[in-house]
């Protein structure tokens, strides 16, 4: 996967893909797939805005049961099995669990019910999966069990509580990459740092786009059948350029924060627990009165999420303030006193616009309603303009299938025949039917005469693509050493992101290419360390690597 602007503007497309986030990235796969000729452009890195803004949860849509919303809890599960199945190396099994109280509406009681609920609803979720990724039925459980996976949570009222499976994303960002990658090799193009400035349009309809490629200040036309925007919270940015077609209302959008606590508060499983802040929801049937607080291990690491505030700016100027992060916190801490977090002990946060439903009437600013439902725009019926598609997305989980819906509206609107495939089409490495099995069998040929250890890193990164990884150690084995001593990141994997990943600034390869810095600042050592071989690798001088140094550090400090 390599990045030549030049090279992917001298043609013309099916279909070009503006937005490189998860949504965009499953309509890539998913077009190429279906014979189209398609690009995708991101005006800075894939997958480097809202999409990384994640609690890593693939969820089957259990808080839906509350809205009786057994469609959207079909589609969650349907999509969670999915993932299972097509990207294995990345989505694992995660045991989630929520005190009870009472015996009300948060009592054991209508817990245990709602477990068995989730598990009728979800009958076919272990159909035909491999082992590892089978999901166990839903059960509650007793007091004293509960204290055993939360200790020192709150007594008053306290039943037990009720268990639950839903499933972890070991790594997303690689996830997105994977299927932008596994696009390319089916030939797709795709270039990141590529900014759109403007729509071509001759008459009433779309056939192109006006790009500048940021790296170089390079201008180019590209021209297309049809143009698919999932810019994401960019929406009212992108739409805006179309002079006499812009839709009459615009979106609203919500800040969205998770945070990233250096220790394990549960050593297991997910939990959620309920806010000390009121919150109402008008949609729910059964209505709880606060909001839950969810928090997962993953990694070495403890993420909590999710807060939403509303944003009434450009997303241009969208920024986590450090009072973002301690109101949050304090939330968190309000709610279990007995693992309360200290400020040091959050090393980082992940940041994104959503979209939400604004109806002027919140009672205070924990009642941000967000949007439910995916929204489709086919411009031709919506404004007269023809030859755009847009995309309003709400859900990780779920990019897959709406990505899918879009690229019907595309077939459609092209005249073209096909139906999706990426529903039971293994991405990038993912051929790994049995995962245990693999994983061992890879253990026991230690290649290069890595350790175990390495080798389950690689295969959560990489899959069944990590030797592509380890073909670069031909070249130079010293390549196999880490990046740094706390961290099994290989020298060998800055190398590969930058050479067939499209990595072209630092931050790309510690946050996105590896997991270095998913979790955190990696440090200075580290941090120099691959600034020295990008260096290399890239021709930069010293001052350009400084440049590049202190971008990455701040990009891990909060906006004043």
């Amino acid at each position: 996967m390599k990045r030549d602007i030049e090279k992917i503007a001298s043609r013309a497309y099916d279909v070009v893909i503006i937005g490189g986030g998860i949504y965009g990235a499953w309509a890539l796969w998913d077009a190429t797939l279906r014979g189209l000729s398609a690009l995708l452009i991101d005006k800075s890195d894939f997958g480097g805005a809202t999409s990384s803004n994640s609690l890593k949860i693939i969820h089957g849509g259990l808080r839906y049961l509350q809205h009786l919303d057994i469609k959207r809890m079909r589609e969650s599960i349907h999509e969670r099995k999915v993932l299972m199945s097509i990207a294995p190396q990345f989505v694992h099994p995660l045991p989630c669990v929520m005190p009870t109280y009472g015996h009300g509406i948060k009592g054991k009681e209508v817990m245990g019910m709602a477990m068995l609920m989730n598990d009728i609803i979800g009958f076919d979720r272990n159909k035909g999966c491999d082992p590892q990724k089978k999901l166990p039925a839903g059960k509650a459980i007793s007091k004293d069990e509960l204290l055993k996976i939360l200790p020192g949570l709150d007594e008053t009222n306290l039943t037990g509580g009720a268990i639950w499976y839903d499933c972890q994303v070991y790594n997303s960002e690689r996830l997105l990459i994977s299927v932008i990658k596994s696009a390319v090799k089916k030939g797709a193009s795709a270039a990141n740092y590529a900014q759109v400035t403007e729509f071509i349009t001759t008459k009433d309809k779309v056939v192109g786009v006006k790009i500048r490629d940021e790296l170089t200040g390079k201008q180019f036309e590209i021209r297309s059948k049809i143009v698919l925007n999932t810019s994401g919270p960019w929406i009212n940015n992108m739409l805006g350029q179309l002079n006499g077609h812009q839709p009459a209302e615009k979106f609203q959008l919500s800040k969205a924060m998770n945070l990233v606590v250096n220790k394990r508060i549960t050593q297991t499983h997910a939990a959620g627990i309920p806010s000390k802040f009121e919150f109402k929801d008008s949609d729910a049937v059964i209505n709880k009165g606060s909001r839950l607080l969810f928090f997962t291990p993953w990694r070495d690491y403890t993420l909590i999420g999710t807060t939403h505030v509303p944003f009434p700016g450009d997303p241009n100027d969208f920024a986590i303030t450090e009072d973002d992060v301690t109101t949050f916190l304090d939330e968190f801490n309000q709610a279990y006193p007995a693992m309360a977090v200290k400020r040091e002990e959050v090393v980082y946060y992940y940041g994104g616009l959503l979209p939400m439903d604004d109806t002027g009437e919140r009672a205070s600013e924990h009642d941000v309603k967000l949007t439910k439902h995916y929204k489709l725009l086919d411009h031709q019926a919506e404004n007269g303009l023809d030859g755009l598609v847009s995309v309003l997305g709400v859900k990780y989980t779920t990019a897959r299938d709406v990505a899918t819906k879009a690229v019907n509206i595309l077939m459609k609107k092209l005249n073209r025949q096909g139906k999706t495939e990426t529903e039971n089409t293994v991405i990038s490495g993912g051929e790994i039917p049995d995962f245990e099995s693999y994983l061992q069998d890879e253990n026991k040929k230690r290649p290069w005469g890595l350790n175990a250890d390495i080798i389950e890193h690689l295969i959560l990164n990489f899959g069944k693509d990590y030797p592509e990884v380890l073909e670069f150690l031909s070249e130079n084995e010293q390549w196999k050493e880490k990046v740094v001593s706390d961290s099994d990141v290989l020298f060998a994997e800055i190398v590969h992101g930058i050479r067939d990943e499209m990595a072209v600034r630092l931050v790309d390869v510690v946050k996105r290419r590896t997991e270095l810095g998913s979790g955190g600042y990696p440090g200075d050592t580290a941090a120099k360390n691959c600034a020295d071989l990008m260096a290399n690798e890239l021709g930069w001088d010293e001052e350009k690597k400084q440049t590049e140094l202190e971008f990455l550090q701040r990009s891990y400090l909060t906006a004043k």
